[in-house]
């Protein structure tokens, strides 16, 4: 019999091969995983977990949900890997999809979500010198407090979080940081040297941060009066997650270049990619940039997947009803555990009571009741489950997160006991 959790973490709590000469740079939950399987994964003990985390969204579909194994699966008996000295036949209709899905001309791949940012950042200063006419040296980008695009050494460069600062300077320049959704603060930034604003429709790391209503558009409105970029990081936000195919969509904004990764990728390989049309994106010629693994085959036709699964809609329509669901669910614990609960479609980030503990600590807590979630910072915990989850699972969840929040015992919960929950 298959095992939903435990009272004790046992053999999780100990040191794993190889675990000893992993390097530092992350402070994971005290699980070992084995084998995932749609919502759920297994730990090398045969305990099952749901996973409310769901890679930071790049598992928007589960884990090895049958038709994106298939097309690997076709993909890798055919052929891997070319670089871009060459072509391959999955390149160009991957990116007339995708520029299709986004209603937009051309598409740049690249691996991961950071390479996507930085080329967005390439990108807009090029535009900035060839075609607004900045001077050479002097181009600036608009960014935002809380902000999170990736851990290069020119991103952390305009982060406010001090963690992913410290110790990496000199930073790159031509970056100035205003108050996440503050509109006149931003128009106040803009000068000639504006190429971009560079903006998360919603924050993730920094706890699932919803803008007030009509920043994007206003941001739309600035950015077209000013002539500059709208640049739309929707790595975390895009492929449904909150109920849109983006996240912009919520506002009717059409970013001038939109940055794309984690679920794009299948949760199979890492892909990425930014999105723009001929004016911003054609500033970019042979030489000037490129990745070995940027477009390969594999990527492209496990990309061509997501984007055919994105297009019919139903993950769209799943993560709005279950939001809603999620979301009534969690708004019942405020003031019993919660101080605030935020979020758009199966995206939240509640923010816990200081009586309850940490956001740490409740996940460890969660983690005991056969549950993963990850804190962001501070008292915040974000919740992202894979767009597949069911009713019954997000019910089961959000009883398991009120038992932590109210400091109940951990059970010992059998598989059959899970699968006779309704009631």
């Amino acid at each position: 019999m298959l095992r939903l959790g435990a009272a004790s973490l046992g053999a999780d709590e100990r040191t794993h091969a190889g675990d000893d000469h992993v390097a530092h740079n992350y402070a994971p939950l005290p699980v070992t995983l084995t084998r995932g399987d749609g919502a759920w994964v297994e730990d090398v003990d045969g305990r099952w977990y749901l996973d409310l985390l769901a890679g930071y969204s790049a598992l928007n579909f589960g884990h090895r949900h049958p038709r994106l194994l298939r097309a690997a699966r076709n993909q890798l008996e055919r052929l891997t890997l070319t670089s871009r000295a060459f072509g391959n036949d999955q390149l160009g209709p991957f990116c007339e999809e995708l520029a299709t899905l986004c209603g937009k001309d051309l598409v740049l791949p690249m691996n991961t979500g950071a390479e996507a940012v930085e080329t967005a950042i390439k990108a807009a200063r090029r535009w900035g010198y060839r075609v607004k006419g900045v001077p050479a040296g002097h181009a600036t980008i608009i960014v935002f407090s809380g902000n999170f695009h990736g851990r290069t050494t020119t991103i952390v460069g305009f982060s406010t979080d001090e963690d992913s600062r410290d110790g990496f300077g000199p930073f790159t320049p031509g970056f100035r940081v205003v108050p996440f959704g503050d509109l006149d603060a931003t128009a106040a930034a803009f000068d000639e040297t504006t190429v971009a604003v560079l903006v998360e429709p919603i924050q993730g790391e920094a706890g699932v941060v919803v803008p007030p209503t009509g920043f994007l558009s206003g941001l739309r409105d600035l950015c077209t009066a000013r002539r500059a970029l709208l640049i739309a990081d929707e790595i975390q936000s895009g492929f449904g997650r909150t109920g849109r195919t983006f996240a912009c969509d919520h506002e009717a904004v059409v970013p001038d270049l939109y940055v794309l990764g984690k679920a794009l990728g299948g949760g199979l390989v890492p892909l990425s990619a930014v999105v723009g049309d001929h004016d911003a994106l054609e500033v970019l010629g042979p030489g000037s940039h490129g990745s070995t693994f940027g477009g390969n085959p594999f990527a492209c036709a496990i990309g061509r997947e997501v984007v055919a699964m994105t297009t019919t809609g139903e993950y769209q329509a799943r993560a709005t009803e279950l939001g809603v669901r999620l979301r009534r669910g969690l708004d019942a614990l405020v003031g019993h555990g919660l101080r605030e609960v935020r979020g758009r479609g199966l995206w939240m980030g509640v923010d816990v009571e200081a009586s309850v503990g940490d956001g740490r600590a409740v996940c460890e807590a969660l983690l005991h009741r056969g549950v993963l979630a990850k804190e962001a910072h501070g008292s915040t915990i974000r919740l992202a489950p894979p767009l597949v989850v069911t009713e019954r699972e997000l019910d089961w969840a959000i009883e398991q997160i009120a038992a932590t929040l109210h400091h109940a015992p951990p059970p010992s919960i059998s598989w059959d006991d899970f699968q006779a929950h309704e009631g």
